[in-house]
C-alpha cells in the first residue's frame, strides 16, 4: 500500500511538474476536486479524445456525433429519473468528521479479499511455473475459494440493500465487516442516508420569473431527446449510434484521488439503437470491441479487467464495467450498459412526443432499446498518464524519469535541439520546426547540454529527439533519438515526417485493434 501511494504522489507531483495538470484556482488555495489541464495536458486529453473519436464515430458509418447542450429543460432529469434516483449513500465517521459513500467504503473491503485471493494464486504461480493451472488451483484451493466466496456474499447483500433502500442494512454491513476510517480508524459512524449528486442553478432575469435549472449530471440525455432529430435528418437505419464527448457535473460526496473523481469532468459516450431482443448481442459486441480499444494502447492486458455489475440501475437489464489498475487498485474506467428502451419511453411520456422507429425490414414502428458505452475521460487521462510513468535504470547506473506514453497520444511528437546555439545550427531547427509543424506538434529546446534536454523530453513523453549538428550543415542529416529505447540514428532530414508519421500515425495504432 505504501508503494502504490508513493506512486500517485509521483503522478500528481509529475504532472504538476511538467505542465500537465493545475489544482484550479490555485494562487487562492484552490478549489476541491477542480483541476485545471496545462498546456501539456491539454494536448494529451485532445489526442486522447481524438483516438476516441476516430476509432467510435470515422471508423463507423452507422455511428454520428452530435454535441448538445449543458443545459437542458428541467423535465429531462426528471424524466431520465435522476430528480428522484441520482443519489449516492452517503455516511460520516463521528470521531474524524470525514465522510465516505457508504458503498465505496465496502466495495474497497470486498476487493481486499480479492487481492488476498489473487496473492494465493500468484504465489502458487511462482512455486509451480510453467506446470501451474490456474484455473484448476483457483477452482480447488480453500484459500480462494473462500476470499471470493466472501467477497460476492458481501457485494451481493450490499447490491439488494441499496435496491431495497435498506440503508440501515448498509450500515449494519460496514459494522458487521469493522470497516475503520481510513483517516482515523475510529468506526464510529452515522447512519446511511442518501444525497443527490446534481448541481442545481437558475435560468432567468429576475429571481421572480427564474426557472430552476440543473448543470447536466451525465451526457447521454443529450443524445436521447435528439434521437429522432438525428434518425431522420441523418437517415439513419437501426443499429446505429449516436456519439458525443463534453462536460458533466455531479456534486460527489466524496471527491478525491486526484482526477479520478472530480465535480467537473468529462464524458465520451455513444448510445446504440438496436431492435427489441437484439440487445444482448449488441451488448457483448461493446465490450469486447471496447476492450480491444483499450488494449491498441499497449498499456498491459493484465492492467484491465470486467466486473459485471451486482445492483442493476434502474434503466439497465446488463452492465458491466472495463476496470483498469490505476495506482491505487483497480476502479472503473468505461462502462457498458444495456438501457433498454427506458430512455426514450421516459421521454415519450414526459414529452409527449412519439420517440419510435419505424422499421421497413418489419414493417412495424417501435421504441429502440439502447446499448451505452461510456468512458470518463478525465479517467482515461489519468489511466495513460500513471501506467506511462517510469522510473528507469540505465547501464551505466543512472536514472532517468520517462513518460512513456503511447506515441500517438503524446502532446508533443518530435523536440527539435540545435547542438550549440550558433554556427548556423538554430536556424536549421527552426526550418526543420517549420516544415514538421504542418503535420505534427513539435517543440524546439536549445537551452542546456543536449543530454540534459533528453532527459526533460523524456519526462514529457516526447516519442522523438532530433538533435542538429555540425554534419547536418555538411550532408543534410540529423540525429533521431527515439525516447523509449534511446536508440539514435542518423536520418536524412527529408525522411524526419514519414519516420514521425509511421509512428505516432492512428491509423497504425487503430489498426492493432
Amino acid at each position: 500500500m505504501a508503494k502504490q501511494d508513493d506512486l500517485f504522489k509521483n503522478v500528481v507531483s509529475h504532472a504538476k511538474e511538467y505542465g500537465f495538470i493545475f489544482p484550479s484556482s490555485e494562487i487562492y488555495d484552490g478549489l476541491s476536486a477542480v483541476y485545471d489541464y496545462a498546456q501539456n495536458g491539454v494536448e494529451l486529453k485532445k489526442n486522447i479524445r481524438e483516438y476516441w473519436w476516430k476509432s467510435m464515430v470515422q471508423m463507423h458509418e452507422n455511428i454520428v456525433g452530435i454535441d448538445a447542450a449543458i443545459f437542458m429543460h428541467p423535465t429531462t432529469w426528471k424524466a431520465s429519473g435522476h430528480v428522484d434516483a441520482f443519489n449516492d449513500p452517503l455516511i460520516d465517521n463521528k470521531d474524524s468528521k470525514r465522510r465516505y459513500r457508504a458503498d465505496v467504503l465496502i466495495e474497497d473491503y470486498a476487493e481486499k479479499l480479492n487481492q488476498k485471493a489473487q496473492k494465493e494464486i500468484d504465489k502458487a504461480r511462482e512455486r509451480f511455473g510453467d506446470a501451474f493451472d490456474e484455473a484448476q488451483f483457483v477452482a480447488t484451493n480453500a484459500r480462494v475459494i473462500e476470499y471470493r466466496s466472501r467477497q460476492r456474499e458481501i457485494l451481493e447483500r450490499m447490491a439488494r440493500s441499496l435496491e431495497t433502500e435498506n440503508l440501515a442494512d448498509v450500515k449494519a454491513l460496514i459494522e458487521e465487516l469493522e470497516i475503520a476510517c481510513p483517516e482515523s480508524g475510529s468506526k464510529n459512524w452515522t447512519e446511511v442516508r442518501q444525497f443527490n449528486l446534481m448541481f442545481g442553478t437558475k435560468l432567468g432575469a429576475s429571481a421572480d420569473s427564474a426557472m430552476d435549472l440543473y448543470l447536466r449530471p451525465e451526457t447521454a440525455q443529450g443524445i436521447f431527446v435528439n434521437f429522432l432529430n438525428v434518425q431522420k435528418t441523418g437517415r439513419m437505419k437501426i443499429p446505429f449510434g449516436i456519439a458525443q464527448t463534453g462536460k458533466a457535473f455531479r456534486n460527489e460526496i466524496v471527491a478525491r484521488q486526484f482526477i479520478f473523481r472530480m465535480r467537473e469532468f468529462e464524458q465520451m459516450e455513444m448510445q446504440f439503437f438496436v431492435r427489441p431482443g437484439e440487445e444482448m448481442k449488441y451488448y457483448e459486441y461493446w465490450k469486447e470491441t471496447r476492450l480491444k480499444w483499450h488494449l491498441s494502447l499497449g498499456l498491459g492486458k493484465e492492467n484491465y479487467r470486467f466486473h459485471d455489475h451486482e445492483k442493476l440501475a434502474h434503466y439497465a437489464n446488463a452492465a458491466a464495467d472495463i476496470e483498469f489498475n490505476f495506482p491505487f487498485g483497480f476502479k472503473e474506467l468505461e462502462g457498458i450498459h444495456s438501457r433498454t428502451d427506458f430512455d426514450l419511453k421516459a421521454h415519450e411520456s414526459h414529452s409527449g412526443k412519439k420517440l419510435q422507429y419505424f422499421d421497413n425490414e418489419t414493417n412495424s414502428s417501435y421504441v429502440p432499446y439502447v446499448v451505452e458505452t461510456s468512458v470518463g475521460l478525465d479517467r482515461m487521462f489519468l489511466a495513460v498518464f500513471s501506467k506511462a510513468l517510469r522510473e528507469e535504470t540505465l547501464e551505466d547506473g543512472s536514472t532517468r524519469t520517462v513518460l512513456k506514453l503511447p506515441s500517438v497520444l503524446a502532446p508533443t511528437k518530435a523536440a527539435v535541439l540545435p547542438l550549440v546555439k550558433k554556427d548556423g545550427l538554430p536556424e536549421v531547427a527552426r526550418n526543420i520546426i517549420d516544415d514538421l509543424k504542418w503535420d505534427f506538434n513539435v517543440s524546439y529546446d536549445e537551452k542546456d547540454a543536449v543530454g540534459r534536454r533528453y532527459r526533460r523530453q523524456d519526462a514529457l513523453g516526447t516519442p522523438f529527439c532530433i538533435t542538429v549538428d555540425h554534419q547536418t550543415l555538411e550532408d543534410q542529416t540529423v540525429t533521431i533519438r527515439h525516447r523509449d529505447s534511446m536508440k539514435q540514428d542518423r536520418v536524412k532530414i527529408s525522411e524526419l515526417r514519414g519516420i514521425i508519421s509511421e509512428e505516432v500515425s492512428m491509423r497504425n495504432w487503430l489498426m492493432k485493434m
